[in-house]
């Protein structure tokens, strides 16, 4: 099973090719600005070229649902519907707070993307990266996620969460401020949807914008 992986919610353009649970090749780049459109199909026809597979050999194709900005996530969207049309292949949708939350593990994890001011996208997940509470755009405050902090430690990643550490002082909060979604992470949530045949409606599909 071959899967294209492509994220682009934030300033960080990354790609992925995997084949079953094996990641073939990747390309990122963080420039601190979004640099998608110069870089996202030279980033795909890097990937591709680096493992020695063709395009028309994909199984699927997995993209980036949001929350994130809204240039970012129509720029890779854009992509994957455009291959996924040419390919005649099915597209596959991957919230990016599941996406961020991979790269860490703990028994509750919440991803948290910058929205500017006090506000974030973020949501709560579990040891297994299941949705506890859905994404949501979030004001934060010193009372935010007291709940779960006082039933045990939390970890807080991505770059809004820099915002929180500011504010946050609880024992149990730890916080991984420079972490950005990456497409490599999308690897088990595509597999597990392409299993299930979950896909997306081409024509219609769009991403989770919040606001």
């Amino acid at each position: 099973m071959k899967l294209l992986h492509i994220e682009t919610s934030g300033v960080n353009c990354s790609v992925a090719l995997t084949d079953n649970d094996t990641l073939l090749a990747t390309k990122a780049q963080n420039a601190g600005h979004f640099t998608h459109s110069e870089n996202l199909h030279l980033f795909i026809e890097t990937v591709m070229t680096t493992a020695g597979v063709p395009l028309s050999s994909l199984d699927a194709i997995a993209v980036s649902a949001g929350a994130g900005s809204y240039t970012g996530l129509r720029i890779g969207i854009a992509t994957a519907k455009g291959l996924c049309f040419a390919l005649e292949k099915p597209l596959i949708a991957i919230p990016t707070l599941q996406i961020l939350a991979h790269q860490t593990q703990g028994n509750c994890i919440i991803p948290m993307l910058d929205a500017r001011r006090m506000e974030v996208y973020s949501a709560v997940f579990n040891s297994a990266y299941q949705f506890v509470s859905p994404t949501e755009a979030k004001i934060l405050d010193e009372h935010s996620y007291q709940e779960e902090l006082n039933r045990g430690k939390v970890t807080f990643l991505g770059d809004g969460s820099t915002k929180f550490a500011t504010i946050c002082k609880h024992p149990n909060a730890v916080f991984i401020p420079n972490a950005f979604p990456e497409a490599k992470d999308m690897l088990p949530f595509a597999i597990e949807k392409y299993t299930k045949q979950d896909f997306e409606d081409i024509a219609y599909f769009e991403p989770t914008y919040l606001k």
